[in-house]
């Protein structure tokens, strides 16, 4: 804690000591001001406008400082001011005080309570997001939640102070009515306690149910919308139906079929979506043979004097299909027919939330899945259209190896395949509008990257702006960069800027279920739609992009549609894995420093050079570092991000230890093989540990150790 801060705590601890020292919660009892009410009538009547002053900014310190006293101050208004005018000052001093309350815990304590709470704080935060203000309207509305921990608690939120202000006063106004209303019967009151009733507590609390009640009302009210005019079936042909059989579609129907439920994949394409298609399959094919390449290049790092290469772009790309109908037969219709899944080859369009229609016949399912996956994303510049652009789905098809190829877009698709064909023998240029590639990653990652991919002979053209595209004499793309109109030919244009979910042309928008602003399908919690028996999974329902994602999705869409009705799964996002296949490549879970960051969460870093591991030594593979984000003074892990060779297969250690809670000290005491790329986990963990030794026991030792070898002995 900073001085600034110490200082306005010492204020604050100094006016709450005079506020007790003196006695003052004394003269704010409810005794007291039955005692002195006649005497205190005749000063207001003679000084009404400094009295009124004086009680407003009184109350604002009684409550903004958390101070006994607000509920006799709020009688006294009624007391002294009347209703109407009684009822304006509480309001405004009381949401005022609260405010000041709610600022001074943000300021002095977020910081360092956050880390501490953080599991707490989220859910808190998590609630906030998804059901807006009426989650601090329903505690304002109840008077059990005290109002001073109320405004403590929500200062170590993330809601906005605004908010936080106008929501306090209207719903913090019926009790303040109640309670004013009451101080203008003082004479008969015999203690608070008679104002609020139990009979008034409860209508209270039915009030500050409402907003609960309401938003359940709006969503039934909407769902009742959506289904006027359908009519549910008496009887199912079917328990589930699934549309789409990428990686999400493919495991739902799995998990359906093994606990012996009727289940039918609908795929439009063909079987193993992108994934197996145009996805990770084929890339990784590819990967796999440039980085061949790449070894044969760097011969001489590796104590071969000259290693010579021949190859052809079309065999390059037949061994990719060779690889993807090698791996074909795991998603086939065969094998899930075997499994028990009824595999139909068709357009899918939902006609009613419990009837699909495929190939002219309507099949009837208690539940659906949408689990039909993405596509690139293509930007809206002038004259894109004219020079034909290839995708991630689509660059497969070549035949010829480009020889200038434009990449559009810096994030993992663009690097892999630039870097494949860069070391293929292609011409590559990488342009895109931000300050440096993989956007997401953590500046010194990608750095690692960037450097590896321009040694290779890629032009990397940061912060430039596409402006149009032209065909007049060659293919050329027109960007601004710092005020400058840039000229980029190319052959070939890849399109890397992103995928968008496929959610139109199947019935949705006749049912009304939502899209969110990322153009995903609105889905719960539950991953359920607006119809609860309409659930999504994968790239269509967000937040990730990731064949192990729509899998670990599938899961949860599969159990709480089949048994939802009886026990209900919450989707766990939290420890996530992802991968950049480029080479180092880039492994991460958990979060970074930039989104420590963005989500001020108080981190320490550790961070182990992967060029000082034998085995990286060995290999010739010392480019990277592994980077782990804890709570401060704590070995609680909060990211790792890895940058090497074989990140990716570094990371699960790491994902095992954050899922079950274990900490570096955990994996410092794991044996690790030596030499492996694995020990650069264990070392990691040993930096941190050294870090954060005891020095005063470390001393003590030293001593011991002085006084054994009888160089030190005591009187």
């Amino acid at each position: 804690m900073n001085k600034r801060k110490l200082t306005l705590l010492g204020i604050i601890a100094l006016l709450v000591i005079v506020f007790f020292a003196t006695g003052a919660q004394q003269h704010l009892s409810f005794s007291a001001l039955k005692q002195h009410q006649q005497s205190l009538q005749q000063w207001v009547d003679s000084n009404y406008w400094l009295a009124a002053g004086a009680y407003f900014a009184g109350y604002t310190l009684v409550t903004g400082l958390s101070l006994p006293g607000a509920a006799v101050l709020s009688l006294a208004a009624g007391a002294f001011f009347g209703v109407l005018m009684g009822s304006l000052l509480v309001s405004f001093a009381s949401s005022i005080g609260a405010t000041l309350a709610f600022l001074l815990a943000r300021y002095l304590f977020r910081e360092s309570l956050s880390q501490r709470f953080s599991s707490t704080l989220s859910s808190v935060n998590t609630g906030i997001e998804r059901d807006g203000l009426s989650y601090l309207a329903t505690l304002r509305l109840v008077p059990l939640f005290p109002f001073f921990v109320i405004n403590l608690v929500m200062g170590l939120t993330k809601m906005k102070t605004v908010s936080y202000y106008w929501v306090s006063q209207l719903c913090m106004l019926p009790a303040t009515v109640i309670f004013v209303n009451a101080g203008t019967q003082l004479a008969n009151l015999e203690s608070p306690a008679g104002i609020l009733s139990p009979a008034m507590i409860i209508s209270l609390s039915l009030l500050g149910l409402f907003p609960w009640v309401a938003k359940v009302g709006v969503k039934k009210f909407k769902l009742h919308q959506a289904r006027k005019g359908y009519q549910k079936p008496q009887s199912f042909d079917r328990n589930l139906i699934v549309i789409g059989a990428g990686a999400g579609g493919l495991v739902t129907s799995y998990i359906a079929a093994a606990v012996k439920a009727k289940v039918t994949l609908i795929e439009k394409n063909k079987m193993g979506g992108d994934c197996l298609n145009t996805g990770c399959v084929p890339s990784k094919a590819l990967l796999r043979t440039t980085r061949f390449l790449a070894d044969v290049r760097r011969s001489e790092t590796l104590g071969i004097r000259k290693a010579e290469v021949e190859y052809d772009f079309p065999d390059v790309m037949q061994r990719v299909r060779k690889v993807i109908s090698e791996v074909e037969p795991h998603d086939s219709v065969e094998r899930y027919t075997k499994l028990g899944v009824e595999c139909i080859q068709g357009t899918a369009r939902i006609v009613s939330p419990w009837e699909v229609e495929v190939n002219g016949q309507t099949l009837t399912t208690r539940h659906i899945v949408i689990a039909t996956g993405g596509r690139p994303r293509i930007p809206k510049v002038p004259g894109i259209e004219q020079v034909a652009p290839l995708t991630s789905d689509t660059i497969w098809d070549l035949q010829h190896l480009p020889r200038k190829l434009l990449i559009m877009g810096g994030g993992a698709i663009g690097c892999e395949l630039g870097q494949a064909f860069a070391r293929l023998g292609s011409d590559v240029t990488m342009v895109f509008r931000g300050p440096h590639i993989l956007p997401r990653e953590d500046e010194d990652a990608s750095a690692v990257v960037e450097q590896r991919l321009r040694q290779e002979g890629l032009k990397i053209c940061s912060l430039h702006t596409p402006d149009r595209f032209s065909v007049e004499t060659d293919k050329t793309l027109i960007c601004m960069h710092q005020g400058q109109e840039v000229r980029l030919d190319f052959d070939e244009l890849l399109v890397a800027t992103g995928r968008t979910a496929n959610v139109k042309g199947f019935g949705l928008e006749e049912l009304g279920i939502a899209t969110d602003p990322d153009s995903t399908l609105e889905v719960d919690r539950y991953l359920r739609t607006l119809h609860p028996n309409i659930l999504a999974c994968g790239d269509v329902a967000g937040p990730f992009q990731f064949t192990h994602a729509a899998g670990h999705q599938a899961w949860y869409a599969a159990v709480n549609a089949l048994f939802g009705d009886f026990k209900s799964f919450k989707a766990d996002h939290r420890f996530i894995p992802f991968t950049t296949y480029t080479s180092p490549e880039v492994a991460r879970i958990g979060i970074n420093e930039k989104e420590a960051k963005q989500q001020d969460i108080r981190y320490e870093v550790t961070q182990y050079d992967i060029s000082d591991l034998d085995r990286a030594i060995t290999d010739d593979a010392r480019c990277g570092f592994v980077k782990v984000l804890t709570k401060p003074g704590k070995d609680h892990i909060l990211g790792v991000t890895i940058v090497g060779e074989h990140g990716s297969e570094l990371l699960p250690e790491f994902a095992i230890a954050m899922k079950h809670g274990l900490g570096l000290n955990k994996i410092l005491g794991t044996i690790h093989a030596y030499p492996t790329m694995n020990e650069a986990n264990k070392y990691v963990a040993g930096q941190w540990r050294r870090a954060h030794s005891n020095e005063k026991l470390l001393t003590m030792l030293e001593r011991f150790h002085r006084w054994r070898r009888g160089e030190e002995r005591s009187d």
